[in-house]
Order: structure tokens, then C-alpha cells, then sequence
């Protein structure tokens, strides 16, 4: 699913627009028992009621796409009797409203959802007259081609309130505060069928998880059935290995600096294309990048294999996780210098009095802690013009010598 999709469903959320027909719950304690249950009309809450859930619900949409927000599909064997996807398309069909589905469902998720403490299952059924749209993507909510029909849950940790003095009108004085058990935002949800192409698409789930390195694997294969991708982090080490495997000793800051300039072409690119779905690269497309980017082919003749260890062979990397888009960093185990990523020119190595450094052209204003200085009247020398910072000079050392020579 895309940004738009999922900001569209989104906004169904909304208590003065929704149209939720049933929420269910589940109170589970650390011991995995089921406290309590509730089944009801949404519509029927009170209305402070009704944000709070909403609220809760929407956080369930929320985040990265492609960090906590995943779209997983369903394998072929899912969908047969007794499959995930089967049993998912059962619960959205009797609309929450078959207790023993409910309750399966309920099992499923405390016998595989790993957690200390008290949490809270939410699940709410709703169906969506989903507008027509014109042209010029104006919604037309008098005319509806579809209607989607929905479930979506989401495991939210209830927790003990912070310990505190609060002050009692009554009493007209401040006392210890009564601590109570509080529903914190989820900690995971699913949202089935997926909403694709502003319909449903029984195939598919979007799952979300607030911690983009823990997918919560078995519970997932339990409720779900879907494979599940890299974790983001995962996908950046898994990039990062392919490339330094690929090039060994040729991987010099050059090459680094094209492949950074590739990638950050490709995210302009498809900005400008307005295409909604994320940029994800396969495993052809990272090799393109790779030679694109002056890598021999002699490198090259192994890059598959690389991949395919590091990262899986069907294996998509959402660009978004794999590089930071917003800058261009070199890293020493003194001194990190940052650079945007349209001004990668300004970087360079050099060999100076037979060490290896780093070469910063200083173009326009210089700042050093906050405090503009000068530079240093030009010369004939390469100290003069750039700024060197060798790898095993601080930071701080290197600007106080740049001090002293003003």
C-alpha cells in the first residue's frame, strides 16, 4: 500500500466521519489470561470514548512505509480452508460478530505475541463506500463505484500511570495521585484486506510494527502466514555488505560518493514523477547502480552471489532505509563530517606529506562553533584553499590549529 492509500483509510478514523459499525476487545494480563471482553456498537460510545480509540486505531497506520508499515502477501496455501488469510476473510465476512472467530483470533495473538505485561486487542469491522474520483483526483462522495469492507487490530500495552502529587478541589489540597492502568499506543496492528488501487485486494496485508527491527516473526507467521521482509536496519547492513563485498579494496570514497549521487538522482527522479508507490530497488537494479557508478566488471562478476547472501535473491531495498537522502556522511573514529548530498563535489581524499586525508573545499561562509572566521589569505599552498583533516586528527584539533592561523 502506499502513503496515499494508507492516509486515505486513515482518515475513516475520524469519529465525525467513520463509519465503524463494531468494535471488539480482548484485556489480556502478564499471564496471558483474558480478563475481560467487550463487544459493541462504536458508534454507540461516548464520544470521548470514541477519540480515544480512534486515536489508538490511527497510530496503527502510522509510521514509514517500508520500516513499520509493511504490505505482505499471502501465500497460495494461506487462502484454502484452514489457511491465515482464509480464517482472516471469515472474521472480516461474519463482521465481528461470530464469537468463536473472535475468540480464535484472541488465542492466536496471546499464544505468539511476546510480552511482559498487560495489553489490550482491539479490533473494529467497518465497510467504506470508497468516492469516485474525477480526473483531477477530486472526490465525488455522491457517487461510489466500491465499497470496502475491513477489519483492523492492533495489541496495545495497557501500563501503571506514572507515580505523582495531584491536587484534589475537595480537599483543596495536593496528595499522592491514584495510579491506574492505562491503554498505551500499539504496539503492533494489521489491516485486512490491503487497499489497493482504492479497493480491496484479498491477497494482501498491511502490517504495521512500532519497532521497525522487531517484525515480531512467529507471531506473525502464526496470524498471518506471510513472509516477511529485511527489517529496515537489516536492509541497510544488507546493502552496505553487498557493496563493500562486491568492491573489496576498490570501495575508496569515490565510488561511495557515485552510488550516494545515483540513488539520490533516482529519489529526485521519482519525485518529479509523482509516482505514490515507494522506491524499492531489486537485484538488477542495484547492480545497474553499481556499474553506473564505475565499478569494473570484473568486480561485478561475483555481485550476485553477494546479493543473494546478504539479502535473498527476490529481495526488494526500499532506498528509504538503505540511504539517508537528507545528507552525505564520512566517518572516521574521530571526526564525522556531514556534507548535503547535492555537494559531494566538496569532498576528496588526497595523499599530503604521504598521509591519507580529507579534503574539504571551503566555499563561502566558514563557521567554526558557531563563530564566523576567516579564512586563510590565499597562498600557493593546498592547506590554504581546503581544509585537511587527516584520520587521526580530532576535530577539535584541527579547527583549533585553524584558529591560531587567523
Amino acid at each position: 500500500m502506499t502513503k496515499q492509500e494508507i492516509a486515505e483509510i486513515k482518515k475513516l478514523l475520524n469519529p465525525k466521519r467513520c463509519s465503524i459499525d463494531r468494535i471488539c476487545g480482548c484485556y489480556v494480563d502478564g499471564e496471558k489470561n483474558k480478563r475481560t471482553q467487550f463487544a459493541q456498537s462504536f458508534l454507540a460510545l461516548p464520544e470521548e470514548e470514541m477519540l480515544k480509540y480512534s486515536d489508538l486505531l490511527k497510530k496503527a497506520l502510522s509510521g514509514s512505509v517500508g520500516k513499520n508499515l509493511l504490505t505482505l502477501e499471502f501465500p497460495l496455501s494461506s487462502e484454502e480452508a484452514g489457511g491465515t488469510q482464509e480464517f482472516l476473510y471469515r472474521l472480516r465476512q461474519c463482521g465481528l460478530k461470530d464469537d468463536d472467530l473472535l475468540n480464535q483470533f484472541y488465542d492466536q495473538i496471546i499464544s505468539t505475541y511476546e510480552y511482559v505485561g498487560n495489553y489490550l486487542i482491539l479490533v473494529i469491522h467497518d465497510n467504506y463506500d470508497v468516492p469516485k474520483r474525477t480526473s483531477d483526483g477530486v472526490e465525488n462522495e455522491d457517487a461510489s463505484e466500491e465499497v470496502y469492507e475491513y477489519v483492523l487490530a492492533c495489541v496495545c500495552p495497557v501500563e501503571l500511570s506514572k507515580p505523582g502529587l495531584s491536587y484534589n478541589p475537595e480537599e483543596n489540597a495536593f496528595q499522592n495521585r491514584i495510579r491506574d492502568w492505562v491503554v498505551s499506543m500499539p504496539q503492533m496492528g494489521m489491516l485486512f484486506p490491503a487497499f489497493h488501487d482504492r479497493g480491496a485486494d484479498i491477497h494482501g496485508v498491511l502490517y504495521y510494527t512500532k519497532d521497525g527491527e522487531d517484525l515480531k516473526d512467529g507471531l506473525v507467521d502464526a496470524i498471518l502466514g506471510c513472509p516477511l521482509p529485511l527489517s529496515a536496519g537489516s536492509q541497510k547492513e544488507s546493502f552496505h555488505a553487498i557493496i563493500e563485498e562486491t568492491l573489496e579494496e576498490a570501495c575508496d570514497i569515490e565510488i561511495v560518493k557515485n552510488i550516494h549521487e545515483k540513488l539520490t538522482e533516482m529519489v529526485e527522479e521519482h519525485k518529479l514523477s509523482e509516482d505514490p508507490a515507494p522506491l524499492v530497488l531489486d537485484k538488477e537494479e542495484v547492480k545497474t547502480i553499481l556499474a553506473d557508478s564505475g565499478v569494473s566488471n570484473e568486480k561485478l562478476a561475483h555481485f550476485e552471489e553477494h546479493f543473494e547472501e546478504e539479502a535473498g535473491a527476490d529481495a526488494e531495498l526500499f532506498v528509504s532505509n538503505v540511504m539517508n537522502a537528507r545528507s552525505f556522511e564520512v566517518k572516521t573514529p574521530d571526526v564525522v563530517v556531514k556534507v548535503k548530498p547535492d555537494r559531494t563535489d566538496l569532498v576528496q581524499t588526497r595523499v599530503i606529506d604521504g598521509r591519507q586525508c580529507l579534503v574539504i573545499a571551503l566555499d563561502g561562509t566558514v563557521e567554526v562553533n558557531g563563530i564566523t572566521v576567516r579564512k586563510t589569505p590565499a597562498t600557493d599552498t593546498v592547506e590554504s584553499l581546503m581544509g585537511i583533516i587527516p584520520p587521526d586528527i580530532t576535530l577539535e584539533e584541527a579547527q583549533a590549529e585553524r584558529l591560531s592561523k587567523i
